[in-house]
């Protein structure tokens, strides 16, 4: 199969370094000057530096001659969530695209699909997602991920594109819930970081997760998703993965708010794009606007937006009413 994917980030990078071994992957990048240096090191210094690019593995800065290649097969959108509205309006009528930006358009409070119907009604295009640190996927490590769409014929070429010896790819026709898990669990991450920062404990962090967990759910379905997709890869699994490990951005922003850092200080010692803190006002409101309470996502939005320290944000947390934990 022929395989474009659009973005040479680490996400992206890593994607076509696996499809690459059983599929004719090209990979295309905005910045010539970071293509140039791929092919001379073959190596993504920036984004991946401990991982080489298989030979097999086409680098090109031409867009036209990225979307050409995936046509026919599959094309693949890898920026941040900010840089996918660009690309789908980019794309011929029919090309079959799926994508792998986790979040909510800042400016509009749409998810990814959301812009697709808008930008593109009626075309064929899915989400994939799962719980995935780039590096992993890059050596080869063993990883799920699903891939979902309402078009069951694109959902079976995102697997067949990406299923391999150590990528499974699930399948699911509900894409809202899958992005949905994919945009708020990176705002729970910052969280839970934030918990772990303070040296809460363990009971702490679970229960962060487990009430994340129910906030999550209480959005996706009344945005249209079903509850059991929340207890898959792109609701719980991806939950779990960005909270706990130390190789989440988004955890590692809790962590440092934890510490006293300031915000701006934290994102640029950072370097890359930590999705929660450009989705967790969004998030607030999108919730807000449907009559629901997200307690745990309002009290990052407080924290992100400098109205009280983590500290506070746990005592307002513990000093809510008890209620049903159906609720």
């Amino acid at each position: 199969m022929h395989i474009a994917v659009l973005g040479a980030g680490a996400w992206g990078t890593a994607l076509s370094v696996a499809a690459s071994a059983r599929h004719e992957v090209l990979l295309w990048a905005r910045d010539a000057a970071q293509l140039d240096a791929m092919r001379r090191t073959r190596c993504n210094l920036r984004y991946l530096p401990d991982v080489g690019l298989p030979d097999a593995l086409q680098l090109s800065a031409d867009h036209s001659a990225a979307v050409a290649h995936g046509g026919a097969g599959l094309l693949v959108i890898a920026t941040p969530m900010a840089g996918l509205r660009e690309r789908l309006a980019a794309l011929p009528g029919d090309t079959p695209v799926v994508w792998l930006c986790k979040g909510f358009e800042r400016a509009s409070g749409m998810l990814g699909h959301e812009i697709a119907r808008a930008v593109r009604p009626g075309r064929a295009c899915g989400v994939l997602s799962g719980p995935s640190f780039a590096q992993e996927v890059a050596r080869g490590q063993p990883t799920a991920l699903v891939a979902a769409s309402e078009d069951a014929a694109l959902v079976a070429r995102a697997v067949e594109a990406f299923h391999g010896p150590s990528l499974r790819v699930y399948s699911s026709n509900d894409p809202v819930g899958v992005e949905v898990g994919a945009a708020v669990k990176n705002v729970l991450a910052i969280a839970t970081g934030m918990a772990d920062g303070m040296s809460l404990g363990l009971n702490a962090r679970a229960a962060l997760i487990t009430r994340g967990l129910a906030e999550m759910t209480r959005l996706g379905v009344a945005l249209g998703a079903r509850a059991e997709t929340f207890m898959g890869l792109s609701g719980l699994g991806d939950l779990v993965l960005t909270a706990t490990g130390d190789l989440s951005r988004n955890r590692q922003v809790g962590l440092a708010l934890a510490q006293g850092r300031a915000l701006p200080q934290i994102l640029q010692q950072l370097g890359h794009v930590a999705e929660g803190v450009l989705s967790a006002a969004t998030v607030h409101a999108r919730a807000a606007s449907l009559g629901l309470e997200m307690p745990i996502t309002r009290a990052v939005v407080d924290v992100l937006e400098g109205r009280i320290a983590p500290q506070q944000a746990l005592r307002l947390l513990m000093q809510r009413e008890s209620r049903d934990e159906s609720g």
